[in-house]
C-alpha cells in the first residue's frame, strides 16, 4: 500500500527545492508529516474529508495546519480535500443543510439554489454566493460541522480497514507461497 501512495506524492527533495517553502522547510519537512504508515494516512484521509468542506479557497490551508497539529500525513490530507470542488460543493452543501437543519429540527425548510455564474464576472458571483450562504445560516453551518465529521470518521476507519484488509492479504500471500515451496 505504501508503494502504491507514494508514486504520487511528493517527496521531501521536491519540498524543500522549491522557493516558496523553503522558509518553512523546518515545518513541513517534519518527518511525522511525510512519513506513510497506516496511522499517518488515515490521519490524513480524514484531515483532507475534514478541511474539504471549509468554504472557498482555504481547504488546503486548513489542512495543512491540521496537519501540522496532529502531524499525520501532509500530501495525503491536501490531496483529499479536492473531492469538494465546482462539481460536488452544491451536492455536500445541500446535504450539510438538510443534516443541519434536520439536526436543528428544521425538517420542512426550503432550500435556495445557488446563484448562477451567468454573464456576471466572477468578483460579482462570489459576493452572491457569500450573500446565499450568509441566507442559509445556522443550519448550514451546523450541517457543516457534523458532515466533516462525519466524512472525517468514516475516512478514518475506510483507510485504517483498508490498510488492514491489504496487510493481511499480503501476509496471507507470503504464508501460502513459502507452504506451497515457492
Amino acid at each position: 500500500m505504501r508503494k502504491i501512495l507514494k508514486r504520487f506524492l511528493p517527496n521531501h527533495d521536491t519540498i524543500y527545492a522549491n522557493r516558496w517553502f523553503r522558509p518553512f522547510a523546518g515545518t513541513l519537512l517534519h518527518p511525522r508529516l511525510w512519513h506513510l504508515n497506516r496511522h499517518s494516512a488515515a490521519g490524513g484521509f480524514a484531515v483532507g474529508l475534514f478541511c474539504g468542506l471549509i468554504p472557498g479557497p482555504l481547504q488546503m490551508l486548513g489542512a495543512a495546519i491540521c496537519c501540522l497539529i496532529f502531524r499525520v500525513n501532509l500530501p495525503l490530507a491536501l490531496v483529499t480535500t479536492l473531492y469538494s470542488n465546482p462539481l460536488t460543493i452544491v451536492p455536500l452543501y445541500f446535504v450539510a443543510y438538510k443534516m443541519g437543519g434536520w439536526t436543528m429540527g428544521l425538517e420542512g425548510m426550503h432550500f435556495a439554489p445557488p446563484p448562477e455564474l451567468g454573464d456576471l464576472g466572477l468578483h460579482e458571483w462570489i459576493h452572491l454566493v457569500v450573500d446565499w450562504m450568509a441566507g442559509l445560516g445556522k443550519p448550514l453551518a451546523l450541517g457543516l460541522i457534523l458532515l466533516a465529521a462525519s466524512l472525517s470518521m468514516i475516512g478514518y476507519i475506510g483507510v485504517k480497514a483498508a490498510w488492514r484488509i491489504w496487510l493481511i492479504r499480503t501476509w496471507n500471500g507470503r504464508r501460502n507461497r513459502r507452504n506451497s515451496g515457492g
